[in-house]
């Protein structure tokens, strides 16, 4: 693995030998499995926040986490992308 800085923004390029056809399915299944997650756990926290629940302080860690989530969602999908193309 090997990261590139230009301007602040980073690349990473990412090398994984790959055993059989396989286990190109098998690891974009894992990446959605993956993407799945964040996004039921992102409902969720949206969800919980829109309701009123919890005091100014947790509902501002909400958003945090609900920030947080949705980039991590946004990283897997760059990531399923790139496993297509290759």
């Amino acid at each position: 693995m090997t990261a590139d800085r230009d301007a602040g923004a980073a690349s990473i390029r990412i090398e994984l030998p790959i055993g059989s056809v396989e286990d190109i399915a098998i690891l974009r299944g894992a990446l959605l499995k993956a993407r799945a997650t964040e996004l039921s756990e992102l409902q969720r926290r949206a969800g919980r926040h829109n309701l009123g629940y919890g005091t100014d302080s947790a509902r501002e860690s909400m958003d945090d986490e609900t920030r947080q989530l949705r980039r991590r969602i946004e990283l897997l999908d760059a990531l399923i992308a790139a496993l297509g193309e290759g």
